[in-house]
Order: structure tokens, then C-alpha cells, then sequence
């Protein structure tokens, strides 16, 4: 992926990486990067979404949509890989139409994703697929609303795998690899690739889990940003004693 090749390039030239979980120590130290320089803290991203998690109660974006909680399945899809190439896309959309069967498919749409759709002759079937409601992206508050209260989650972004995880909603990945890990790991992650067979099998394993009690991983508690104000303090207070 484009972003994995930035993030191995960033990480060479930082003096300081924090880590949001322990594989992420691993990969450092396998890359030879010295071990005074990681420190696994946490993730900032739960530490947003522990915030804005009250605000986002109060959005009325159900009502306006017309949903009711754990009775629709929420899809983001973004990545190249899934939404420039019309046989993939066209079998994510199989899987779409099987789960409609079932449930509406609320799919607030990338602007790149709006516009392959055109492009790649997919708009009429997509306006003949009956529950499927496919529409502009929403604001943080409103689509963390969508998401906390969706019976599946589907999508191709690394940053709601892990959000899904801390809400407990059961989350299928359309990749065929994660850089989350510990979401399949310890969370309520599928990696279901893009044969539709697979997101169904995903699917109907998903509907059939339960989360009453929100795995959490590791230090993800809403405190990462406080232990790297913490760490940065004391680094800079052991600079200025030298």
C-alpha cells in the first residue's frame, strides 16, 4: 500500500516512534530501529473516539436516515484496489445484494468511490439494488453514530478496524492483509478479501457474534496522548539536566 511505503520512510527519519500496539514494536526492531527510540503508548485514534463518543450520541443521523439500531450494515470503501478495478467492485456488490436480502446497506461513499462508480458503469445497478443507500460522506460525529450502532461494518480503512474493535461492532475488512493486526487479534476484525463467497461467510459468521462487553486491547484506553505528553516531558527535562 502508498501509505506503507510513507510510513517506513517517516519512521527512518524520526527520532522518537510511538506505537499503538506491540507489533508495532516487533516490526521496529526487526527493521533494526533502536529500542530507546519506540515507545508503544497506545492508539491517539481511541483516544478521539473516548472524547467524541458522548457528542456523538447526539447525533440524530438514525432518525434522519431512518434507521434503528443493530438493523443495517454500514460499508466504507475507499482503497484503490477495491474501487478502480470493476470485476472486484462488482463482486463486492454481489455480496452487497445477498446482505440486502437481510439488511439495508447504509454506504456513505468516498469522493473518489463516487466517482469510479460512474466511471466504471456501475451507477444503474447500484440504483436497482433495493435498501442500498448510497450517499455523500457524513461528519466524524454522525458516521461514529452510524458506525457504533451498525449490526456489520464493512470496509477497506485501516482506522475504523480499530474503531469497530473498541465499540464492539463485528467488522469485515475487504483486504487481504491489515497493518491492525491486534483488531483480528483481539478485536472484532475479519479479513474477508473480495471474493464475494468470503464476505458472506464473514458476514453470516459476524451476524452470529456477540460483543456485550467491547474487547480492548492494550492501552487503548484514552490515555496515549497523555503518556506521549509524559515521555516528551521527561526526555525534555533530561536534555536540559545535561
Amino acid at each position: 500500500m502508498p501509505e506503507e511505503i510513507n510510513r517506513l520512510l517517516t519512521d527512518a527519519l524520526s527520532d522518537l516512534l510511538f506505537v499503538s500496539e506491540p507489533s508495532g514494536v516487533r516490526n521496529l526492531r526487526a527493521e533494526g530501529i533502536a529500542d530507546d527510540k519506540v515507545h508503544f503508548v497506545g492508539n491517539v485514534m481511541i483516544d478521539t473516539l473516548r472524547h467524541q463518543q458522548r457528542r456523538a450520541e447526539g447525533s440524530t443521523v438514525l432518525q434522519d436516515l431512518g434507521l434503528t439500531p443493530r438493523n443495517y450494515v454500514a460499508v466504507t470503501l475507499h482503497r484503490p484496489s477495491n474501487v478502480d478495478d470493476a470485476p472486484v467492485f462488482s463482486g463486492v456488490l454481489d455480496a452487497f445484494a445477498e446482505m440486502l436480502r437481510e439488511l439495508p446497506v447504509v454506504f456513505p461513499a468516498h469522493p473518489r468511490t463516487l466517482k469510479n462508480i460512474a466511471a466504471l458503469g456501475l451507477q444503474s445497478r447500484i440504483d436497482a439494488m433495493t435498501g442500498l443507500r448510497l450517499m455523500e460522506p457524513l461528519g466524524y460525529l454522525d458516521f461514529l453514530k452510524l458506525m457504533s450502532h451498525a449490526a456489520v461494518v464493512v470496509t477497506d480503512s485501516g482506522g475504523i478496524q480499530e474503531e469497530t474493535t473498541i465499540l464492539g461492532v463485528p467488522c469485515l475488512t475487504i483486504r487481504a492483509n491489515t497493518e491492525r493486526p491486534v483488531t483480528i487479534e483481539q478485536g472484532t476484525n475479519q479479513l474477508v478479501g473480495t471474493d464475494p463467497a468470503r464476505i458472506m461467510a464473514g458476514y453470516r459468521k459476524a451476524r452470529s457474534m456477540s460483543f456485550d462487553h467491547p474487547p480492548m486491547p492494550e492501552k487503548w484506553d484514552g490515555q496515549a496522548a497523555r503518556r506521549i505528553v509524559e515521555i516528551l516531558g521527561q526526555l525534555s527535562r533530561c536534555g536540559r539536566s545535561r
